[in-house]
């Protein structure tokens, strides 16, 4: 039995050390697949670097800013090209906003002169007014201002028969 035990305890120790060479040996196998995934990475970005390098050896950066520029130039024609297609023929609208609102004014009154034409003035009264009572004392005018004031009225008449003829000379 005492045999038996010491083979236990040898048979245990070797079992702990091939457990622990097998762990070294696993470490070892993810190493080397690492070190072999990182050498076929190296050498695929080894490979894009040199055909990036073909494609951009055909390639001028000042030969792809004068392409950019030049379809900006085109886009920008393409866009007034299309704003011309979209505008109303014979209508613009760049009119004055004073021009508009003069000649507005202008056809306002050539409308308002012909209505201006067809009004018929009332005609003035030839006779005189009749004479009103004098404020301060209640009384009727005496003959000499009841003369004056047939001469106003008569003035006033003929100065309203001057405004009239200027009125409707200038309505014609």
């Amino acid at each position: 039995a005492l045999q038996a035990l010491k083979r236990k305890k040898r048979y245990e120790k070797q079992l702990a050390q091939i457990d622990g060479t097998l762990s070294t040996i696993e470490f070892q196998r993810e190493a080397l697949e690492n070190s072999f995934t990182n050498t076929e990475v190296l050498k695929n970005m080894g490979l894009a670097a040199k055909a990036m390098k073909a494609v951009h050896e055909s390639m001028d950066l000042n030969k792809i800013d004068d392409l950019m520029q030049e379809i900006t130039e085109q886009q920008d024609i393409a866009q007034e090209i299309s704003e011309a297609f979209s505008q109303r023929v014979g209508f613009s609208g760049d009119f004055d906003e004073d021009e508009l609102m003069a000649e507005l004014e202008e056809l306002e009154q050539e409308e308002l002169n012909k209505k201006m034409t067809n009004i018929r003035l009332p005609n003035v009264p030839s006779s005189s007014l009749p004479a009103q009572p004098d404020r301060g004392s209640g009384r009727m005018p005496s003959s000499s201002s009841a003369h004056r004031s047939r001469a106003a009225s008569s003035r006033r008449t003929e100065g309203e028969d001057d405004d009239i003829q200027h009125l409707a000379a200038w309505a014609t």
